[in-house]
């Protein structure tokens, strides 16, 4: 025998909604300190990429490569070199950069703008933005922000529980007892993420983020009893408002002839916002308890993410074994 790991389904296609300055300001303002001086008419401006840039190089006339696309950071720096220089020639090099479509300008610290860069900003429309945040600060946090806006987007269909800290996505057919084995693994002590629609964001390289609604948070639909409101019946600990997506978990009806895993060498992947996730099939039929299973392949998902996989170190038995033999 021999492990193997294998492509299998994908759900949830990519998509990244576009960001406008107004989103940025809006939902950041507080949390980043921020304040408009100029440019309100230029609020609905895309910005083009996640990440910041300092215009130290163009401000000398120097464009090769300019971010344009980028919210344009003016720290201590900048703002010295512009007062440095007779208004005239601020409007001039301000004109040259705001024409190349800068989505907006950003100055930190506090500082203040200069009347050029206030005149040139309202000209050409473009928000100047002021934060008490010193450059390093502000850039390391307004880029986790728009990393969070800029994730790829998408849903699922399924039901989405965190079992021990291994998020775990239960998806299959209509019917097929997601949600009962969800509220059985909530009895269990288990956090519910999302039931029946989970909202997926890809954040960065580092993982796919599954949250539920905040209409349907923490609610629950148990076929023959209707909605339950799961923090009220077990606790404020079972619900969690997200959770990254670590193990997928298919449910399909048993059926005669059907295969099944035997032995976990054969690893199957889910695709979910192009990145790759373990993928476990269940097959449901009477008399299994599904939430159990559930359970353990979660736990099986820990430790192999820990090190230990228990049906490897079984194989490298086994061929132990058939070497002594030989």
């Amino acid at each position: 025998m021999s492990a193997a790991t294998h492509s299998g389904p994908s759900e949830a296609s990519s998509k990244v909604n576009p960001v406008t300055v107004r989103q940025f300001y809006e939902d950041y303002k507080d949390a980043l300190q921020m304040e408009i001086l100029a440019g309100e008419a230029g609020l609905d401006n895309l910005i083009g990429e996640k990440t910041l840039n300092r215009p130290a190089l163009a401000l000398t006339g120097y464009f090769k490569h300019f971010a344009n696309e980028r919210l344009q950071l003016f720290g201590a720096g900048e703002m010295a070199y512009l007062r440095d220089l007779r208004e005239e020639t601020q409007a001039v090099i301000l004109e040259e950069i705001l024409s190349k479509h800068v989505p907006g300008i950003i100055i930190s610290r506090g500082l203040s703008p200069t009347k050029s860069m206030l005149r040139v900003a309202e000209e050409f429309k473009t928000p100047v933005i002021r934060s008490h945040f010193k450059s390093k600060d502000f850039t390391a946090e307004a880029t986790l922000h728009l990393e969070e806006k800029f994730a790829p987007r998408g849903s699922l269909h399924a039901t989405f529980i965190d079992i021990k800290g291994v998020g775990v996505l239960m998806r299959g057919g209509s019917g097929v007892g997601k949600s009962e084995c969800a509220l059985a693994l909530i009895e269990r002590g288990h956090s519910l993420v999302a039931d029946d629609y989970v909202q997926v964001r890809h954040v960065g390289d580092r993982e796919v983020i599954g949250s539920a609604k905040d209409l349907n948070r923490g609610f629950m639909e148990c076929r023959g009893i209707g909605i339950i409101n799961v923090a009220q019946m077990f606790g404020i600990r079972s619900v969690r408002r997200d959770k990254s997506i670590d193990l997928v978990i298919t449910f399909k009806l048993w059926q005669p002839g059907m295969e099944e895993e035997r032995t976990g060498l054969d690893g199957e992947m889910f695709r979910i916002l192009d990145r790759e996730i373990p993928h476990v099939t269940l097959p449901v039929r009477p008399g299994r308890d599904m939430a159990r299973l559930v359970e353990v392949a979660a736990m099986v998902h820990s430790l192999k993410a820990m090190g230990y996989d228990p049906a490897k170190e079984f194989n490298d038995r086994l061929m132990a074994h058939l070497g002594a033999g030989a």
